[in-house]
């Protein structure tokens, strides 16, 4: 009876959610497909150029600049993401007081917004590091890293780094919670040291904790313009310009907007790619655990 009811009522509950994904995701997406083969100022006025716009992005160095400065970035950030978070992660679940205060500390960061966020690091960077080294004379902030492309590099790796981490770290307890601590008391029975037991234990149950956090990491890295714009703005000459401010200027600023569109569709299938394969080894190492 219940059955039968449940299969009178589903459409009522299923109808709004399905309209809204076809509404506001599905429908746009296409139609954003379609529009990185055509020229236009509007979705009305719209001229089909095929590959035009493809073409004139494999012949464009500044966004293939853009394009693998992201790459490097995204790689370089997650790894330091995950590593973080991890270590800390370890670290929180040893069981001494006042682990809930720290995790809330590490994890107050990604409450910022990334706008807020490249101020504040901004300001750190030009004004309080260059005070700190007139005072304890360090060369390394005798200038501020914002001014050189190096510097400001190593300065949106290390804000990302300390936005992210916390977050991850909250996966990772979660993942470390739910390792079968029966496992663990036999290997410390069988003589297990701490390190053997996080190698050959711990780490291999946490196999979903680590895809987790290296898709978000991957994936929010990639998609970086907030905190891109806020603290470097892309600077010094467009030496930091990540893909995703590359594709608003492309659009919004130079008003090219089918360019901006194929270079955001490149960027989506590049993310969609590392995307699959990172699951897909992730899941294997899963079913091998």
């Amino acid at each position: 009876m219940v059955g039968k009811t449940i299969k009178k009522w589903w459409p009522i509950f299923v109808v709004p959610t399905l309209a809204a994904f076809i509404i506001g995701f599905l429908w746009p997406f296409i139609w954003g497909i379609y529009l990185s083969f055509c020229k236009f100022t509007t979705v009305q006025d719209v001229t089909f150029v095929g590959f035009s716009n493809y073409q004139k992005i494999l012949l464009d160095n500044t966004f293939s600049h853009a394009f693998w400065l992201t790459v490097a970035f995204a790689f370089i950030s997650s790894i330091l993401i995950n590593v973080l978070a991890f270590a800390i992660a370890l670290a929180l679940t040893k069981g001494f007081k006042g682990t809930n205060a720290f995790r809330t500390v590490f994890f107050m960061p990604n409450l910022i917004g990334g706008i807020v966020l490249g101020y504040i690091w901004q300001f750190i960077f030009s004004r309080v590091l260059v005070d700190l080294n007139s005072i304890l004379n360090l060369p390394i902030f005798a200038k501020s890293w914002l001014s050189s492309p190096q510097g400001a590099f190593a300065a949106m790796v290390i804000v990302t780094t300390w936005q992210y981490s916390g977050y991850m770290l909250l996966i990772y307890i979660s993942g470390f919670v739910s390792v079968p601590q029966d496992l663990i008391e036999a290997a410390k029975i069988d003589g297990g040291t701490s390190s053997q037991i996080t190698r050959h234990i711990t780490m291999p149950m946490m196999v979903p904790a680590f895809v987790t956090c290296i898709f978000l990491s991957l994936t929010r890295c990639f998609k970086v313009y907030d905190l891109n714009l806020a603290l470097t703005a892309g600077g010094p000459y467009d030496s930091t310009k990540m893909a995703a401010m590359h594709i608003y200027t492309q659009a919004f600023e130079n008003h090219l907007y089918g360019i901006g569109q194929a270079e955001a569709l490149v960027l989506f299938l590049v993310m969609g790619i590392i995307a699959f394969i990172q699951i897909s080894v992730g899941k294997s190492k899963e079913v091998e655990a």
